[in-house]
């Protein structure tokens, strides 16, 4: 475990083979998550480092003072470029508000990256306003809702659904709804072509709420972005469908290294 002091808290990380080649991986969860979102992608390190973080405010990390929006997007780039350049990773991996974080990093910040993989988000993720309203004053109806068919899974087993409810719940009300707040200010449909890293778009077939045109968006405007989808699989393909979201990630790397 790595424990990355940065901006006044301390941030904690997860990397398996940190002795392998490749460009390494940083993965980014999404709202109300943790690393533990990515716990298949370790498989990935047998070929290249794998990290998987826990932003502010989420698992073991340190909570930020910051305003829902772009202040709490900011301080979560913060985490990833402290983490990143601690671990040496030059592919960042972002899954819904993680794709967000990692957009924004490629963007705004001076870190060396080679690639980006996008999964489950988008350019522009607006949030239904029922979900914002039960996320601030019925959070067991916003979870009940987010785990319904098509949403974060397609047709998940009862272990997998019973520790994304626990993780949601372990990061709390006040975290999940800051951060979906800050989901539903996210737009940078205009900006786009300034992100010249080779990047791919990843999505689940069923995904709802980051729906399949969303990652074809990103595919058509970021200017070196290609499209892959994951069969049977919702937001959360990494989870859903490790081999297939793994098998993806594997073909970016291999075609980054060529």
């Amino acid at each position: 475990m790595d424990r990355i002091t940065h901006h006044g808290r301390t941030t904690v990380a997860r990397t398996r083979g940190r002795d392998t080649d490749g460009p390494g991986l940083l993965c980014v969860h999404g709202s109300g998550g943790s690393h533990a979102a990515w716990r298949a992608q370790f498989r990935l390190a047998d070929t290249t480092p794998v990290t998987a973080l826990d932003l502010s405010g989420h698992g073991e990390s340190d909570d930020v003072d910051a305003d829902p929006g772009y202040e709490t997007l900011s301080a979560y780039v913060d985490d990833v470029v402290a983490v990143a350049r601690a671990v040496d990773a030059r592919v960042l991996v972002g899954n819904s508000l993680g794709g967000a974080v990692a957009l924004t990093t490629a963007l705004e910040r001076d870190l060396d990256l080679d690639g980006l993989v996008l999964t489950g988000t988008g350019a522009r993720l607006a949030v239904l306003d029922d979900l914002l309203a039960w996320l601030d004053d019925d959070f067991d109806r916003a979870v009940q809702f987010l785990h319904e068919p098509d949403r974060l899974f397609h047709e998940p087993s009862d272990a997998l659904v019973e520790a994304s409810t626990e993780v949601m719940y372990d990061a709390g009300q006040a975290v999940t709804s800051r951060d979906f707040q800050t989901c539903h200010g996210f737009d940078v449909r205009d900006r786009l072509e300034e992100v010249t890293t080779p990047s791919v778009a990843v999505v689940g077939v069923h995904d709802q709420l980051t729906p399949p045109w969303y990652h074809e968006y990103l595919a058509d405007n970021l200017p070196a972005c290609s499209y892959e989808e994951v069969p049977d699989a919702a937001h959360l393909a990494m989870l859903e469908q490790p081999a297939a979201f793994n098998a993806a990630v594997r073909a970016f790397l291999d075609d980054l290294a060529d």
